[in-house]
């Protein structure tokens, strides 16, 4: 078992969730990256160290791969502490945009995925006694967007962080599994065609995960929403 804490992170390949993983390794995690795109995430594996770099090729959709991902973690590390469920992507507003099978992949990448996430690593927390949930939500996950979907799957990503930390609470009397929910405002990610003007960096975020995941055990930030000093609402 290694003796460095172990961040399990899905959408790792690019954006929020490869800055992420670029933060923890400099503060000494290892990283357990998973996405659907391999080869980036080998790059990556690089880039942080490949001593202390896990890549599993990960559809969040499917829960074979979630339970793969789990499993090849444990089985290399012998320890996972926080699990970021952080791949999602979005869609164009309006109910006359995009097609129904495009939203369909999203409407499971986005809510089935991070729920899949939980239920493949939670019995390893409770197990231990300890670990962190982060999952990405949004800024849309806290008002209603006109036309978007996407948003009420980011809603949808709220709800499940919430009822997450009260089954915990409630149901298994669990007080050192941390939940987080992770909020952005506008990020130059690949989420955006064009990048949008003063935009957060993927930076930005990660260092607001960083930030969550480095408290002492007694504190529980439950939600952080980062958005750019430009941007509203």
């Amino acid at each position: 078992m290694t003796d460095q804490r172990v961040l399990l992170i899905t959408g790792a390949s690019s954006g929020i969730g490869a800055a992420t993983a670029r933060a923890a390794a400099r503060a000494g995690w290892s990283v357990a990256l998973a996405a659907r795109s391999e080869d980036k995430l080998r790059a990556l594996a690089e880039q942080v160290g490949d001593d202390h770099a896990l890549v599993v090729r990960c559809d969040v959709t499917e829960w074979g791969d979630q339970q793969r991902l789990v499993a090849e973690a444990l089985e290399r590390f012998g320890r996972v502490d926080a699990a970021f469920a952080n791949a999602g992507f979005g869609a164009k507003r309006g109910f006359l945009e995009e097609e129904p099978d495009f939203w369909r992949s999203m409407v499971l990448t986005n809510v089935l995925g991070p729920a899949l996430t939980i239920r493949a690593v939670l019995p390893h927390f409770l197990e231990q006694d300890r670990g962190h949930f982060l999952i990405t939500s949004s800024v849309a996950g806290r008002r209603t967007l006109p036309g978007s979907l996407y948003s009420a799957t980011k809603h949808a990503a709220t709800a499940i962080g919430e009822a997450l930390r009260a089954e915990l609470r409630q149901m298994h009397d669990n007080f050192s599994v941390r939940v987080t929910l992770i909020e952005p405002g506008m990020v130059d990610t690949a989420f955006f065609e064009n990048k949008p003007e003063q935009a957060l960096e993927p930076d930005d975020i990660a260092h607001a995960v960083m930030y969550a995941l480095e408290q002492p055990p007694r504190v529980d930030v439950n939600e952080m929403l980062i958005r750019p000093v430009a941007q509203p609402g």
